[in-house]
């Protein structure tokens, strides 16, 4: 009524209410009456925003490449875009989302020229490498560049999501890499069978070094076992050596020793004798009849029987005839012994 009206806004849009080409007001989910003849309404959606890119550049060896990914960006200043782009409300009071088309494609523009001249410089295996390389530089080069400050816009980050070659490019590189892979393969197949043949050489020259090392060892053993026989051959003959050295020691002590006794003892019977003799010297040429008489005891029966038989037989030639009974004898024995 009479050209006064009543406008609202939510949080995420920013919104500049110009009356008669002042400011009159700004900001952040306004509600407000305004009059519509003398009033012109700027609104800009805030938030973060993805603007995807895709792009055909050539390599250094004329290979066609084609870059996709996306920027990520948010309006960080609104009212340094709304100068830059025409956000005013349309008749129908609706935002002009349009204009975000424009601003997006210049930041596609602004990112295809900021990598161009690094895509020119690398060859076509380079460049498929390098997707990582490539964000960097166009997040880098979006924040320093003229274009983007004068948007008012903040890059939050770019990231490069494929770098391709041309179909009949990627065939080939595909072609390429699995001839490659096969040739790895093959190689990998000989040198694991050529690694299984030297783990077996190995294992075969090991059993051979185990199978001399035993010899060796079995040769040591039999040396050692024929020097211990040898030393305990040598031992036992020392010993028996010693042991006949002992007993030819002990012989020769016992010869000693029964030469001295004989000595001894003769020299003991020599002594005897001389004693006995020298005893009986006196005697020597006394008749027996004598020294029967000087033995001054009475003769038994016996030995009067022998002493007759003595004297018989002194006069042997004497004597016809001679009887003599056991009967006789065996009297004058007993009457002796009574």
């Amino acid at each position: 009524m009479f050209g006064i009206k009543f406008i609202s806004f939510d949080s995420m849009t920013y919104v500049i209410h110009y009356k008669n080409g002042q400011i009159k007001r700004e900001g952040k989910g306004l509600s407000f009456f305004y009059y519509a003849p003398s009033s012109s309404l700027t609104a800009i959606p805030l938030g973060t925003r993805d603007v995807p890119f895709i792009f055909h550049d050539t390599s250094e060896d004329f290979q066609e490449i084609t870059v996709q990914g996306q920027i990520t960006y948010n309006i960080a200043e609104p009212k340094v875009l709304s100068e830059a782009l025409d956000f005013t409300l349309d008749k129908a009071k609706r935002i002009r989302f349009e204009k975000f088309e424009v601003m997006e494609q210049r930041l596609n523009n602004e990112a295809q020229t900021s990598v161009s001249s690094f895509i020119h410089g690398k060859t076509l295996k380079e460049g498929l490498r390098s997707a990582k390389e490539m964000s960097s530089i166009i997040f880098e080069n979006l924040k320093e560049s003229n274009v983007v400050n004068l948007l008012g816009v903040q890059i939050l980050a770019v990231e490069v999501l494929g770098v391709t070659p041309s179909p009949d490019m990627a065939q080939a590189l595909e072609t390429e890499t699995r001839e490659a892979l096969q040739k790895e393969a093959d190689r990998a197949v000989y040198l694991r069978r050529n690694f299984a043949v030297e783990q077996e050489r190995q294992i075969k020259e090991s059993e051979l070094n185990t199978e001399i090392a035993v010899q060796e060892k079995q040769k040591e053993i039999d040396k050692k076992t024929s020097e211990l026989r040898m030393e305990k051959a040598e031992a036992e003959h020392k010993l028996r050596d010693m042991k006949v050295s002992s007993d030819i020691e002990i012989e020769q002590k016992k010869k000693e020793l029964i030469d001295l006794q004989s000595a001894n003892t003769r020299k003991e019977a020599d002594a005897k004798g001389y004693a006995l003799e020298k005893t009986l010297a006196p005697y020597k040429n006394l008749d027996w009849h004598v020294l029967m008489a000087l033995s001054g005891k009475g003769a038994s029966g016996v030995e009067n029987i022998g002493l007759a038989f003595r004297e018989l037989a002194e006069h042997s030639e004497k004597i016809g005839n001679l009887n003599i009974t056991p009967d006789l004898l065996q009297a004058i024995i007993n009457h002796d012994d009574e």
